[in-house]
């Protein structure tokens, strides 16, 4: 048996293959979803000035699989809604499918499969005179559509016999030292598919480029098919190729952005080992800067003198400038609308400075609504600006200055577990380290001045503190996390010896992990983690604003929004100490498109300083749906209380864009 390179094999299959062979009484119809309700790929009706056509699939055995293939290889599928205008051309349509079907159905593992095209009751020959079925078509004409047949017999499914990888250099088979079975994934009896074997042609490729070796490429691949016994016999040739480490990184495209601070956000260095990992987290850390549009990393093709991969890091621009404008409402809150303007590069440095306001209507925490127009005080509308400046790369390093400020007038609560009005003034100046493009830590100064009220009473405050914290972010998508974990957690002294009127230390860390069960990321388990504590201070010297508070979308679903903490009088709702939270979800794709997530939330927030496990701990649980999109998942989740308290509701719904956490 001859062996053929892999890429002639679908050049000479519709000759090999494709007869006008009966091909039986199997029958499968295409079924578009979307023809429910009228879809736009529907023939149009018959008319004097073209051929439009109905196409069907026959295939016997009537397998799913097969008939997707071959609707999306087929042109005659795809512009069934643009007919021909006469017979020729439709037949020429038609004799253009014959080679991608038959490269499909090999694809799929069927080498002996037969087929035939049958134009208006005339068969069309492969290679013969057309004109018998271009007189059948053109009958049609104003009459009706032009009826075509694809009549396919796929015949029996082709499995591999033996695999053989070898070294291209040495012409020996790779030991299971060098290239792992794992890696592999094809064994005697798998299927003979195509899309299997250019599978484990990239999974081995990525492996040695795993391993340092950035020029691995694919000399050959051999696959021998024989038909009689209905088998095939396929060879590797790879090239592993030397290991090599990261040469000189350029970076280009930088126009009105320094190039010294696009550099700074690159943690790889010349001389370090070769890594796809670590050029995937390269681009990820220059992307962050806003001053950019894109990131794109280019590899050289070839090691230099001192045989290393340069690398190349080619960045656009986006506009500096951009202004916002949204608005919503929400059953609990009410109207809001926001505005906001951003410099993205304000001294060429891509210095970002942001002003943002927000308006809102606050909700009241007395036990009364606002009714109508003439119900409404001034007291009722609540305020933020905010303004922020990123200045990143200090000096060309990775520190980076962060200054914030912050005016709110604000209110929470608005039912019967109450709430506190704040205003406050507050300015932050913090310092950023990054480790890399997972770790940073930061360190600064905060000085807010505020007023809260409660039942407990007002509380007029001035705290003066240094605060400190680290993110730590190893997972591979914001929005929809399969793998890593997240960790953020920080400490905020707020000593009196520095001016404040209040004494207190603030610390808060919340971690999360994800798992995922299987390598296509289907079977997913994540985890989560918050806990919280004051000291320093008793709960009625504590601002309201800084105290804890647990129960909401994200934090304990089925419970009422920040309604999970200590009791002040007339049994209202005051904030706690301390504050534990905890998530546990199973994420489970059913289809590429719709998941579901059953999830148990449990927490609260207590009055001592650390969580008091002898008070009662609420518990949750409930049913998530997902539907992924390209920017996220779309949330949708029913939750219930296990241990509710009198007036707290069956079920709760959350809707958002994004995972719980």
């Amino acid at each position: 048996m001859k062996s053929w390179p892999w890429r002639n094999l679908v050049l000479l299959s519709a000759c090999l293959l494709a007869s006008p062979a009966a091909m039986g009484s199997g029958h499968a119809q295409s079924f578009d979803f979307f023809g429910l309700f009228g879809s736009r790929d529907n023939p149009p009706p018959p008319s004097p000035a073209a051929l439009p056509y109905q196409l069907d699939f026959a295939i016997v055995g009537e397998d799913d699989d097969i008939e997707d293939a071959l609707e999306n290889a087929s042109s005659l599928y795809r512009l069934r809604s643009d007919a021909p205008a006469d017979a020729e051309s439709l037949v020429r349509r038609a004799q253009s499918d014959f080679a991608p079907l038959v490269d499909a159905l090999w694809g799929l593992g069927y080498y002996n499969a037969v087929l035939d095209f049958v134009i208006g009751g005339a068969v069309l020959p492969v290679d013969g005179d057309p004109a018998a079925a271009i007189r059948a078509a053109e009958a049609y004409r104003a009459r009706a559509l032009v009826p075509i047949q694809v009549r396919v017999n796929p015949g029996t499914l082709f499995r591999l016999r033996s695999i053989q990888v070898e070294d291209a250099r040495t012409r020996r088979p790779f030991s299971l030292q060098e290239l792992p079975p794992r890696v592999v994934k094809l064994e005697p009896g798998d299927p003979a598919q195509a899309a299997e074997l250019r599978a484990a042609q990239a999974r081995m490729i990525d492996y040695f480029r795993a391993q340092s070796r950035p020029l691995a490429r694919t000399v050959s691949i051999d696959p021998v098919v024989y038909h009689p016994i209905r088998v095939m016999d396929v060879s590797y040739s790879l090239d592993p190729g030397p290991v090599a480490p990261t040469g000189p990184i350029t970076v280009t495209g930088t126009e009105n952005v320094d190039p010294a601070v696009v550099r700074s956000f690159i943690y790889l260095e010349p001389g370090d080992p070769y890594s796809p990992e670590a050029l995937a987290e390269t681009r990820k850390s220059v992307a962050t800067l806003q001053a950019l549009s894109s990131v794109r990393i280019r590899e050289a093709e070839t090691l230099d003198a001192q045989g290393r991969l340069p690398i190349f890091i080619e960045v656009t621009e986006r506009l500096p400038r951009v202004v916002g404008f949204s608005a919503r409402y929400s059953t609990t809150d009410g109207p809001a609308v926001r505005g906001y303007w951003e410099h993205r590069n304000l001294f060429g440095g891509a210095e970002r400075l942001r002003l943002e306001a927000d308006v809102f209507l606050a909700p009241r925490n007395d036990g009364t609504r606002i009714e109508g127009i003439d119900d409404f005080e001034r007291s009722d509308l609540g305020g933020r600006f905010r303004t922020s400046f990123l200045k990143p790369a200090l000096g060309g390093s990775r520190n980076d200055l962060l200054l914030d400020g912050l005016v709110e007038r604000n209110r929470t609560g608005g039912d019967r577990y109450g709430g506190y009005t704040s205003r406050l003034i507050d300015g932050t100046a913090f310092l950023r380290h990054r480790f890399s493009h997972s770790f940073s830590v930061q360190g600064g100064v905060q000085v807010q001045k505020g007023q809260t009220s409660d039942v407990l009473g007002q509380i007029d405050y001035l705290v003066v503190g240094t605060p400190a914290s680290l993110t730590y972010d190893s997972t591979d998508r914001p929005l929809d996390p399969t793998e890593g974990m997240r960790i953020n957690a920080s400490v905020s002294p707020y000593p009196t010896f520095l001016g404040s009127t209040v004494g207190m230390v603030v610390a808060r860390a919340d971690a999360s992990a994800y798992y995922a069960l299987d390598e296509d990321t289907r079977y997913i388990l994540a985890g989560r983690v918050g806990l919280g504590s004051i000291i320093g201070a008793d709960l009625d010297e504590i601002p309201s604003n800084f105290r804890f508070f647990a129960g909401g979308g994200g934090s304990v679903r089925g419970f009422r929004y920040r309604s999970l903490a200590p009791l002040g009088p007339f049994g209202q709702v005051v904030g706690g100490r301390s504050l534990l939270e905890a998530s546990l979800e199973a994420r489970i794709k059913i289809t590429d498109t719709i998941g579901i997530v059953p999830f148990i939330d449990a927490g609260g927030a207590f009055e001592s300083s650390y969580p008091d496990f002898d008070k009662t701990v609420r518990v949750s649980t409930g049913l998530g749906l997902r539907y992924y999109t390209a920017i996220g998942p779309i949330r949708l989740d029913l939750a219930t209380p296990l241990n509710p308290r009198p007036g707290d509701r069956p079920i709760s719904l959350y809707v958002s864009i994004g995972q719980a956490f």
